[in-house]
Parts: C-alpha cells; sequence; structure tokens
C-alpha cells in the first residue's frame, strides 16, 4: 500500500479540484464547462453578502469571468445542465440524471412514509402536476398567484412551496431554470428530460459510478469524504469501494496524520494519478467550495476548523458573517469576511484573521491583489477594510501597496 505524506494528500486533493494551473488568459464557456464537470456538482445558495456562492468556485480557479454567461450556461431551459439534490441543492449535468434515479425513489419512499405532510396533501401535489401540465414552467411565485385566484384559498403559499419541493425530490417536478434566483419548476418533459427521466440506472451501478467521480474530483479522501461529496451513506460507499478496488479503478493508500481514535484511516485514489511537486494558488473561497465543505476534511487536511457563522447571532460570532477561507498555495492561512456595498461601489473586508502559526503579513501581500481582482469582478472600486481581525492591519497596508 502506497502511503502519502500530508503536503502530497493536499497537492494531490487541490490538483484534482483544478488548482493546479494558472488562470487562463481569456475564460468563456469552454472554460466554465470544463470546470463544472470536473467539480460534478456546484453547490447552490441563495445568500449574496458577497456574490451567489455558485460563481465563487469558478472565480477562484478560473479568475474573472462573466456571471451572467455562467448563468445563461447553467439554468437555460433545455440546456446541458440541472439541479438536483446531488450534496445540497446543485447543478450537475443533464445527462447525470438518471444516475439520481435510485435516490429519487428512496426519498419518495421514506418521506411518504414519515412525512405525514406528503399523504396528508396528496391532493394538492396532483393538482401542482396538472397545473405546470396546464401552465407550463412555472416559479413557487406564480403557482401560488394560480391556487390563490383560480382555486381560491384552500392551501396557504407555503403549502404550494413545500409541495413543489417535494415534487421536485421525488422527480416528478424538475428545474426548468432560474427567473433571478428563483427556481421554476416544469415536468420532465416540459424541459427536454422525459427520455432520460426513465432511464433507470440499478442503485448499485449508480453509487459506484458515483463513487469513482467522488474519487476523481478529491484526488484522495477517506470513507466519509468519498460518501459526503453526493451524499451517499457509508455502507453503500464503503461497498462500492471494495468493488473498486477489485476492479483495479481505485486503490487504497495511507495517508500521513489521517488518523481516528489511534488508527490510520483508510484513504483512495484513482492509481497513477500524478501529484504535482508544487501548487501556486492563490484564492478565495466559498463555504460551500468542495475544498472546504466537508468541514472534518478542511480540517484533517489543512488544520483549518472552519464553521460557518451565517446562522450565528452577530454577538457570538468569532470571524464573521460570510468569512471565506483563503488558499495560498497548498495551505489555508486565514479567512476574510466580504461584503459587496453596492451602494457605496466599494468591496469591504469586514474582518481579516490569520491562522495559528502564520504570517499575517506574507498572507496578506499574497491577498491583497485577490481582492483588488474581485472587486473588479463583481463591478466594484476601492477595497475598504475594517479594523476588525488579527490580518486587518497586514490587508490595508498590502492593498495600500497593491
Amino acid at each position: 500500500m502506497d502511503r502519502l505524506s500530508a503536503a502530497a494528500a493536499r497537492r494531490l486533493a487541490l490538483a484534482a479540484q483544478g488548482f493546479d494551473r494558472a488562470h487562463p488568459p481569456v475564460v468563456g464557456a469552454r472554460q466554465l464547462s470544463a470546470t463544472v464537470d470536473r467539480l460534478q456538482v456546484l453547490q447552490l445558495d441563495s445568500v449574496s453578502v458577497f456574490a451567489r456562492s455558485h460563481y465563487l468556485p469558478l472565480f477562484a480557479r478560473l479568475g474573472a469571468y462573466d456571471q451572467g454567461a455562467l448563468d445563461r450556461m447553467l439554468f437555460s431551459r433545455g440546456g446541458r445542465y440541472t439541479e438536483y439534490w446531488a450534496h445540497e441543492a446543485a447543478i450537475i449535468r443533464r445527462e447525470d440524471w438518471p444516475l439520481w434515479h435510485f435516490k429519487r425513489e428512496a426519498l419518495r419512499e421514506r418521506f411518504t412514509r414519515t412525512r405525514p405532510w406528503v399523504r396528508e396533501n396528496a391532493a394538492l401535489m396532483s393538482w401542482l402536476l396538472a397545473e405546470l401540465a396546464d401552465k407550463g414552467p412555472m416559479t413557487v411565485a406564480e403557482v401560488e398567484h394560480d391556487a390563490t385566484v383560480r382555486r381560491g384559498p384552500w392551501w396557504g403559499w407555503s403549502d404550494v412551496k413545500e409541495g413543489l419541493e417535494y415534487l421536485f425530490a421525488f422527480g416528478d417536478v424538475v428545474s426548468g431554470g432560474r427567473r433571478g434566483f428563483s427556481r421554476v419548476y416544469a415536468l420532465p418533459e416540459q424541459v427536454g428530460l422525459g427520455a432520460l427521466h426513465e432511464v433507470v440506472v440499478p442503485r448499485e451501478e449508480a453509487v459506484r459510478e458515483l463513487v469513482l467521480r467522488s474519487v476523481r474530483a478529491l484526488g484522495v479522501g477517506t470513507i466519509d469524504d468519498i460518501a459526503d461529496y453526493h451524499r451517499l451513506k457509508i455502507a453503500p460507499t464503503t461497498q462500492a469501494l471494495r468493488e473498486l478496488v477489485e476492479a483495479g479503478a481505485v486503490e487504497q493508500v495511507a495517508v500521513e496524520g489521517w488518523e481516528r481514535g489511534g488508527r490510520t484511516l483508510p484513504a483512495f485514489r484513482v492509481p497513477g494519478t500524478r501529484i504535482p511537486r508544487r501548487i501556486e494558488a492563490t484564492a478565495l473561497l466559498s463555504p460551500f467550495d468542495p475544498v472546504v465543505w466537508f468541514r472534518d476534511r478542511a480540517l484533517r487536511m489543512f488544520g483549518f476548523h472552519y464553521r460557518i457563522e451565517i446562522y450565528t447571532s452577530a454577538p457570538k460570532r468569532q470571524y464573521g458573517y460570510y468569512s471565506l477561507p483563503v488558499l495560498i498555495d497548498d495551505a489555508l492561512p486565514g479567512r476574510i469576511d466580504l461584503k459587496s456595498d453596492r451602494a457605496a461601489g466599494v468591496l469591504r473586508v469586514q474582518s481579516a484573521w490569520v491562522e495559528p502559526g502564520a504570517s499575517a503579513g506574507a498572507m496578506a501581500e499574497r491577498v491583497a491583489p485577490a481582492l483588488r481582482a474581485a472587486a473588479a469582478w463583481q463591478g466594484l472600486g476601492d477595497v475598504v477594510v475594517a479594523d476588525r481581525g488579527d490580518a486587518a492591519a497586514a490587508v490595508r497596508a498590502a492593498l495600500e501597496r497593491c
């Protein structure tokens, strides 16, 4: 069994995520599509205090690009991509829709059995399907309007939203794109998913394929890491890994320091994967970037304890509302809380922090150009640094020199 140093594992993981190459001089549809495909899933989130989460992983890997072009690529009706619960709510390739048949049916069985709302609102859910069949793709607000005008106050607006979300989980309703950030709900056949919706990939085969894709996307990972990438259960992930190892598609390795309870955690990679000698990158990572979205892995791999504080009351926040990990080469030496102040036309650094043992000055010199680039990408002017955090003064000074 091969043994990897902790540093080699970090470089392998970051290369698998696309941080082993310089930003391209021009970012077009080909670069955007290739990056989304490399990640496998692009998590969606409604918070937009700096920029919406799905924009940030591509900015981190490619540099500045046209956000409108990405939206058109991801959310165009009948385009190459669609949405499903492939991690959390996430973008996936349309061609991968059949891989999620097993999850859609599992959710249908579990929610029908365990959630009385689903059983008690069968009439509403049937009406929602009929409404979409009659009117075509609609947002929640448009369906709610019809529910009030055409049917009277039989169901609350929240019931309409809940019903559509259950139908989305079951695959009876799919994404027909987005208007603003509101999902457009559609029947599969209305957006060209009808034929793919009928394809049934057996659960074991689908899980095995998703596990293999997770290993490729992670570079190297434990069973927990691999299961988390597509939110699979541990037992079927473990079985799939056994089969993939037997087939020679995946190999088990040991990684320095990856232990639990005094025992080395089994880790897995694709055989023959190249480990770069160095990673040269500077990036601001979304809280939902695959590099850090599984917090146990971020701690094990980078020694970085990360918790998003959006849902923490302001007096209890340690680092800030939307604190972004700072990637420099193969380390996470700090975090910066950003806010796009569009009224003032500036990017606000609400706080800046350096990790224990890291140099605030060295981090600041590397991150200052990235902050200038982020401001320009968002159409903002200056970068304004607040007096909060043990790296704030260093970041402000570096920006003055940048």
